[in-house]
């Protein structure tokens, strides 16, 4: 018999399995059974660990903003002879661009009308940009500059608008 494995495991596995769900389907258009499903458990054990649908996506969010952050921290932390700005971009395309789920998910999530999801990634936004920010020592205007091609290297990739042409 299989270890049982603690609801603090259990919801990091269902954030990953609804990272996916939401990224395809957004908000709305994703389907709380279709998560307790792929992931093995019932719908009312779904939300013993996370109380609503919304709490669950903002849980995504959090996990996303927090990878983010983590990417940018390791590849600073191991490229001592590049500039923060340097290593960052590198991470940046090699590794948070081709995460397609985790990149459509940010969209998804800055595109709701949700009230209080979008207050929460509006937030969570604003601290990553902080974050970010103290690790380069970015003035803000170089932080608002890093993240305005950031987007649209996520819109160019979500879109799968090859990259030859626009160089």
């Amino acid at each position: 018999m299989a270890p049982r494995r603690s609801a603090e495991d259990r919801r990091e596995e269902i954030t990953g399995i609804a990272l996916r769900h939401f990224a395809e389907g957004g908000y709305h258009g994703t389907s709380t059974e279709a998560i307790a499903r792929e992931a093995g458990i019932s719908q009312p054990y779904l939300f013993r660990l996370f109380r609503t649908k919304r709490d669950l996506f903002l849980a995504c969010a959090d996990r996303c903003y927090a990878n983010v952050a983590k990417v940018f921290a390791d590849a600073v932390a191991a490229a001592p002879d590049e500039t923060p700005l340097e290593a960052m971009g590198r991470a940046y395309e090699e590794q948070l661009l081709p995460n397609r789920h985790m990149l459509l998910f940010q969209m998804q999530s800055y595109a709701t009308n949700e009230p209080e999801i979008r207050a929460h990634v509006r937030a969570g936004f604003v601290e990553l940009v902080r974050t970010v920010s103290a690790m380069a020592g970015f003035t803000p205007e170089e932080a608002w500059s890093f993240f305005a091609y950031g987007m649209l290297l996520n819109v160019t990739t979500a879109l799968d608008f090859p990259r030859e042409a626009w160089e």
